[in-house]
């Protein structure tokens, strides 16, 4: 997803409508608020520019006291009349424009977590997704950028239509007859007042174009340092677990060093944006000083005419105004058009990503409640996307209801990847996996997830209450969550806990929340397995940075409170599973060896021997 893409004018017209539609979703109505500020801010300056040529034209002819109280009564009202209308419009387009910022933001969230796993493990996709919010929060292009061209698009419109309806008679009115100046009503006159008219209105928003085409051609050339810091490094300094190992080892150093070679970034004197800066200006400049010497030209043309006996005074003031309001409506809507054009490329990115399609399979199917689940893998081999090697090869395996299974092998066997597969987190490359005899692509996604209670090895807490994160909903059963952290042995800090289960985790939503260790923090994830009371439960090596005695207890206890549920244990550790009837032993994505055990240790040219004897020296309570 480039900028450097290239549009047809319908591509462009379809971008820019899109984007406004899909306002349509934000909780705040944005575009009616834009527009009704649009409108009123192009409309009240014509008020003062009317009635002051009103107010002229009767002092230069009869004079009336009473039309001219009339007149500036009027004048009065109206203006105080807009403005209070205009300030109360202003804040509620500012406070829907604050709350467009959230709005926006989660639509690119929901996205993100409506999205194939798959995809948020592709380091591309991710790229790009950091792209889009780095171009929308930090330089303005993308979704948020249409509110101001759109504005400034209305504003014009508004100008032109009020400026044609008061000037049209400034080429009606003639020089009356006999009198000096006749020679400005000659048609060749007329033109060439409207080809000096169209010099700012044609040429400065191309000016301003090629001034936007600078900014959007330098911030594709730092994509690379804008990732770097906006995704990685911004988010990176906030991490109190990255904070730790940044100030010990002082890691700031290299930090900046690799985000200054990746784009000669320098924090001193950033070259890039120097030099984009100052390519607008020059742009720009030239558009002002060429519409400003024709607007010159054009209110000589009309004080000639007023001279000449044309019109009075008042007019004189009516027409000029009405040509500068003109002169900029249409100078705003082509200025518009060039922003919302440079703006297209970024906000192709946003549709780009809001368009990558979900490509597993949903089904319809209910899984149901059922006292008996049995899960087959049959021939299953798998392929990281983007790679050619298999991380899975041709696994055919059971699991039926009230089993105790435990996944062994070294680091790298492929053991991370068959619970993928199993929690339908990816799809196999070959074969199949089934439930109760049936494709688990035919079933409701989100009801095959809801069969399995997992820890995964990198689980993730929220920065919530700790009852909302062992239920995984705003309101919960106490009592319920209350059982579910005491079987997985998290009661006796849970009454230290002021708050008790209102008690938030961390301290990034609220200051008296409690910073966790790691092995608490695994309590709590093994609660939330609990909690949600599976017929599966998986455990994928959660308790990698405990001890192998630590590690064996957790197991154990995990053994008690499956019950009659089946069980998937993966380590690749070997003393935590020995209470397991069936142990499955993964090397180099194949299973090499299956049984308790004792039998395996009878094969001592098995790995399951090998990595036993390896190991043992830490078995011994």
């Amino acid at each position: 997803m480039s900028t450097s893409k290239k549009f047809s004018p319908k591509q462009h017209f379809s971008l820019i409508m899109r984007g406004i539609r899909l306002y349509r979703a934000f909780p705040k109505p944005v575009m009616l608020s834009v527009s009704l500020s649009a409108i009123l801010d192009a409309a009240v300056p014509f008020i003062n520019i009317y009635f002051a040529a009103q107010v002229l034209n009767e002092l230069a002819g009869a004079r009336s006291m009473e039309r001219l109280i009339l007149l500036v009564i009027l004048t009065i009202g109206l203006n105080l009349g807009c403005v209070l209308i205009q300030r109360a419009i202003s804040r509620w387009e500012a406070y829907c424009n604050n709350k467009s910022f959230d709005a926006a933001y989660k639509i690119l969230s929901d996205k993100a977590l409506s999205m194939d796993y798959c995809d948020i493990e592709d380091a591309s996709i991710m790229d790009d997704y950091s792209q889009i919010r780095h171009n929308q929060w930090f330089t303005g292009y993308g979704l948020l950028k249409l509110t101001g061209p759109v504005k400034e698009m209305i504003q014009g419109l508004i100008r032109i239509v009020m400026a044609i309806a008061l000037a049209f008679t400034l080429f009606t009115f003639q020089v009356p007859y006999g009198l000096p100046y006749t020679w400005l009503d000659s048609p060749w006159i007329m033109v060439a007042v409207l080809l000096i008219f169209a010099g700012p209105v044609l040429l400065t928003p191309y000016l301003n174009l090629l001034g936007g085409k600078v900014w959007v051609e330098d911030l594709e050339k730092e994509k690379k340092a804008n990732n770097f810091f906006n995704h990685y490094f911004f988010d990176m300094h906030r991490d109190n677990i990255s904070a730790k190992d940044i100030r010990i080892y002082d890691q700031q150093r290299i930090i900046k060093a690799q985000l200054a070679k990746s784009q000669e970034w320098d924090w001193r004197n950033n070259q890039t944006w120097a030099k984009s800066m100052k390519g607008e200006a020059k742009f720009v400049a030239t558009g002002v000083a060429i519409a400003h010497i024709c607007n010159g030209v054009l209110f000589l043309y009309v004080a000639l005419k007023a001279l000449a006996g044309a019109f009075g005074v008042g007019s004189l003031i009516l027409y000029v105004g009405a040509l500068t309001q003109f002169g900029m409506g249409i100078s705003a809507v082509m200025t518009a058009f060039g922003k919302l054009y440079n703006n297209n490329p970024f906000l192709a990115k946003w549709f780009d990503f809001l368009d990558i399609p979900n490509k597993m399979q949903q089904g319809d199917m209910k899984v149901g409640d059922s006292s008996k689940y049995e899960i087959e893998f049959r021939n299953v081999s798998f392929i990281y996307p983007k790679s050619d090697e298999y991380v899975l090869k041709n696994i055919s395996i059971k699991f039926k209801t009230g089993e105790r299974h435990a996944i062994v092998g070294e680091n790298g066997s492929g053991k991370t990847t068959f619970v993928k597969l199993l929690c339908r987190l990816y799809d196999p490359t070959e074969g199949d996996i089934l439930l109760n005899d049936i494709d688990i692509k035919e079933y409701d996604y989100n009801e095959y997830m809801a069969i399995f209670g997992i820890v995964f090895q990198d689980f993730g807490l929220l920065p919530f209450t700790l009852g909302q994160n062992v239920a995984t909903c705003i309101d919960y059963d106490d009592e319920r969550v209350g059982k579910s952290l005491d079987s997985a042995g998290f009661s006796e800090r849970l009454t230290t806990m002021k708050n008790g289960l209102e008690t938030y985790l961390y301290k990034r939503f609220e200051e008296d929340g409690v910073e966790i260790s790691g092995g608490e923090a695994q309590k709590i994830a093994l609660a939330r397995a609990i909690y949600r009371d599976a017929p599966f439960i998986i455990l994928d090596e959660p308790t990698a940075t405990l001890d192998p005695i630590a590690e064996y207890e957790v197991y154990s206890k995990m053994n008690e409170i499956a019950g009659k549920k089946t069980a998937v244990f993966v380590s690749h550790r070997l003393s935590s599973c020995r209470f397991c009837d069936d142990i499955i032993v993964f090397h180099e994505g194949m299973v090499i060896q299956r049984g308790n055990h004792d039998y395996l240790l009878e094969n001592e040219n098995g790995k399951y021997y090998e990595l036993w004897n390896a190991q043992a020296q830490y078995y011994q309570v």
